[in-house]
């Protein structure tokens, strides 16, 4: 089965359980390999056919444009404009519509595009350099020079978009339409705005111009490398989901320091709107880590014999110190914890990173958080009937009285950020999930590989892990045992039953050849239906009990973070 973001309803969602293709998108641009693998094309639409092949990947001589990555699993392009002097962080991305014909997405590689995401291979697909050719033959044919292209640039408002509308292989005839975000620059709020709703005295960081700032790369589809004053710095903004930013800010800017906690942002960047005469805060800077991410890191250092455990036991150690942190001076929660959170400083130390709060990929967290998650998803996703989705809702509503409230794209300063499953439990229950992806965390940087999965659905890398979680090879005994009992609790994962093989989902019982599209979703359908049956026992359970008096909030009996770190502390003294 191809992948396209319809497989995230069809498969890899709980969703899958009750799926119901949305009104108006029955059949639409359904490739006819997706549910039919005898499928073979006829000679005009073969692509042996030279006319149903691109004429040309290669990039012009001189590139005005440069691709840097992607998201909205390949929909959305990081795209920089190489011929300005100055390049402001506008996030004028390219989205491409994953509804394309099956000719265009072979040609484009937009199967691979959905899990590519890096700046290393990314540039490197099909559909990369075709935006880049087109973006080129745009501009040119649009704009008598770089000045009035700068105009434009500079003018529309903060996350506006390039859309490519009837993508053909055909350069000439793919438009490019500029859709302006007027919306997002609606939503952003003054400083005056955010000082009200967090009183008088509130520590801001100092206040730097929009226009101050030059892009050197984007590294994220909300993180860019930009360079103040020839300094180079994070900056750190949201095309959508503005609300998120504003949390994150907050949170930076009150939780206690700490050593291993990415230090309160240096600079507010706020921008002048198109319309009125409002400076909103548009975003904020902090440090610049080179060293990367643990994520890009580990692999690397396994690969060539280089990852020590006196680096693996100081790394594990300074992760759990500061979630201890986080949780008993800060009195907040931590449910981003990946290896992507976390980069190394010049001192190589862990420094803990995105305080969005906004939890990690479905699947990946604690039973009990996924157990809220999928309610979620099924209660507000358009791919479910409604008659169930409004059973899940009436869930989520026992769980959090005022859950809409939360999926309000407004900023409304509220206490425990905007992520639904993580508000649904108790400081106790918090602390017990941290540890869960506590025990994932270490259970990567003592196998040293990029993941817990050895193909994510959502994201490849750049070194696939070779062997998934709860696997062991290379962890210490001690350390499996103490992974393990942070991990209580843990379920199979639809990895067990479907999985992405290169740029296909596909049943792990069978050969790749020997089946079709049809029958990943109905084993999707089958296993999320288990799945979600589970969930709802343990939430009925939960309930009755705490109604009762009687929920242990450690139900799976997890040790603490204190726990973890004295066993961790432990290791580290009796290691060689």
């Amino acid at each position: 089965m191809e992948l396209s973001t319809r497989a995230i309803g069809e498969v890899v969602h709980p969703t899958a359980a009750f799926y119901e293709p949305p009104l108006g998108t029955q059949g639409i641009l359904e490739p006819p390999s997706t549910t039919n693998h005898t499928f073979r094309p006829s000679w005009e639409t073969s692509l042996l056919n030279p006319k149903n092949r691109i004429d040309s990947l290669d990039l012009p001589r001189n590139p005005l444009w440069r691709v840097d990555g992607c998201a909205g699993l390949g929909t959305q392009y990081y795209v920089v404009p190489l011929f300005l002097r100055r390049i402001p962080p506008m996030r004028m991305d390219v989205f491409v519509s994953d509804f394309q014909p099956l000719l265009i997405r072979e040609q484009l590689e937009l199967d691979k595009a959905f899990h590519t995401k890096d700046s290393a291979r990314l540039p490197r697909l099909a559909i990369a350099r075709h935006i880049v050719r087109i973006l080129q033959l745009w501009t040119t044919a649009d704009f008598p020079d770089k000045e009035s292209f700068e105009t434009f640039y500079k003018a529309v408002p903060f996350g506006s978009r390039l859309v490519l509308e009837d993508m053909s292989l055909d350069l000439h005839r793919v438009r490019v339409n500029v859709g302006l975000n007027h919306d997002l620059e609606h939503k952003l709020l003054p400083l005056s705005r955010l000082s009200n709703l967090w009183g008088p005295g509130f520590p801001f960081p100092r206040v730097i111009d929009f226009f101050d700032l030059h892009v050197v790369r984007v590294l994220h589809d909300s993180v860019c490398l930009v360079q103040i004053d020839e300094q180079l710095f994070i900056f750190k903004a949201l095309t959508s989901g503005a609300k998120y930013l504003y949390h994150e800010l907050k949170t930076l800017c009150t939780i206690e320091p700490h050593v291993n906690i990415i230090t309160r942002p240096l600079h507010i960047v706020t921008k002048r709107c198109n319309f009125g005469t409002k400076r909103a805060v548009a975003g904020f800077t902090t440090f610049f880590h080179s060293k990367g991410t643990l994520r890009d890191v580990l692999p690397v250092l396994r690969a060539h014999n280089q990852l020590r455990r006196v680096d693996q036991l100081k790394w594990s150690i300074q992760l759990t110190k500061a979630l201890e942190h986080l949780k008993t001076r800060s009195k907040t929660y931590y449910p981003d914890l990946r290896l992507d959170n976390m980069v190394l400083s010049e001192t190589s130390d862990i420094v803990m990173v995105d305080f969005e709060q906004r939890g990690v990929w479905c699947e990946f967290a604690a039973p009990e958080v996924n157990a809220i998650e999928y309610v979620h998803l099924i209660a507000t996703e358009e791919c479910v009937p409604e008659p169930v989705s409004e059973k899940y809702r009436r869930i989520l509503r026992d769980l959090v009285p005022a859950f809409e409230s939360l999926d309000d794209e407004r900023y409304t300063n509220p206490e425990y950020g905007f992520n639904l499953p993580w508000i649904a439990l108790s400081s106790v229950e918090q602390e017990a999930a941290e540890v869960y992806m506590l025990g994932r965390v270490l259970w990567c940087i003592f196998e040293g590989v990029s993941g817990p999965q050895k193909a994510a659905v959502w994201q490849s890398y750049r070194w696939e892990p070779d062997i998934e979680f709860p696997e062991y090879r290379r962890t210490p005994p001690a350390m499996r045992s103490l992974i393990d009992k942070c991990t209580n609790g843990r379920r199979r994962t639809l990895s067990s039953v479907i999985i992405r093989q290169h740029s296909r989902l596909v049943l792990t019982s069978r050969v790749a050849c020997e089946q079709n599209a049809n029958e990943v979703k109905e084993a999707a359908k089958r296993f999320w239906s288990a799945e979600i049956e589970e969930a709802e026992k343990f939430l009925e359970l939960r309930d009755s009990l705490r109604r009762k008096g009687e929920w242990n909030d450690n139900y799976y009996e997890r040790p603490t973070l204190k726990q973890v770190l004295e066993a961790l502390e432990a290791f580290q003294n009796e290691a060689p």
